[in-house]
């Protein structure tokens, strides 16, 4: 089995208000015991107008979760209406910030460059990025996803340090398997977050690709979870739709009982 400790985070995406983040994070503290707490690390990551909500209940309440933010900015500062920069969220207790989630790539336009910018930008404030990498439906077909998911984590990291990659956190959404009627099998998502530690391992060394961490980040819920947190090379999961509800989230991160 390996040291490296199982890390779930809970992607809630435009849902729920800073209340109703408020109320979901009490329900899941209700459902969860310290015991869960130790063996597995937690990252609540709620839309921005929840941060400050989420911030003070973690720190009032002393519960053992982390706060993480879903996206960032890459600059410190300056004139960009409507976005919010790496400082603005360590000074909120943000412990991790989701990078290049594949909405963001699909929807919104980012390219490699782009979130390389910003998973420097994570790393230069203290904080860790959760890098996300996957292929679509058309790269899995065409026999490309070892090119592309390998290319997309060697441009993620580029110009990052050795010493903050070792803290760093991957997750593996093979797009392909959201929405198309296809699924990912804990043997396929394995086979690749392999490949994903391999290349880290050619870019940073051994020593850095067995601490890493890197979770599965396809339509994880309670009755599936199991099966994937089997696999050797799967180290948690990115949670979207399935962390909306907290018994749903506990029972995810009870996977083990």
């Amino acid at each position: 089995m390996s040291a490296r400790r199982p890390i779930i985070a809970a992607n809630w995406k435009m849902h729920k208000t800073h209340l109703e983040a408020i109320q979901a994070v009490q329900k899941l503290s209700y459902l969860l015991d310290e015991g869960d707490a130790d063996r597995v690390e937690v990252v609540v990551c709620p839309a921005f107008t929840a941060l400050r909500a989420i911030q003070t209940l973690i720190q009032a309440d002393r519960l053992a979760y982390a706060l993480g933010a879903q996206d960032v900015h890459p600059k410190d500062q300056g004139a960009f209406t409507g976005e919010v920069s790496a400082p603005m969220l360590k000074a909120l207790s943000v412990r991790y910030v989701i990078v290049g989630h594949s909405e963001r790539r699909q929807l919104f336009g980012e390219d490699d460059a782009v979130v390389n910018e910003k998973v420097r930008a994570v790393f230069a404030h203290g904080m860790t990025p959760i890098l996300c990498v996957g292929e679509t439906l058309q790269e899995r077909d065409l026999g490309n996803t070892e090119e592309r998911v390998a290319g997309q984590v060697r441009a993620g990291l580029a110009g990052v340090n050795p010493s903050d990659a070792e803290r760093l956190v991957l997750a593996y959404e093979p797009v392909w398997a959201i929405g198309t009627g296809r699924n990912a099998e804990p043997s396929d998502a394995g086979e690749v977050i392999g490949l994903i530690r391999a290349t880290v391992g050619k870019v940073f060394g051994d020593a850095v690709a067995a601490a890493i961490r890197v979770q599965y980040g396809g339509s994880v819920k309670a009755g599936n979870i199991r099966d994937f947190m089997a696999h050797p090379e799967i180290d948690g999961a990115l949670v979207g739709g399935a962390s909306l509800d907290p018994e749903e989230l506990a029972l995810i991160v009870k996977y083990r009982t």
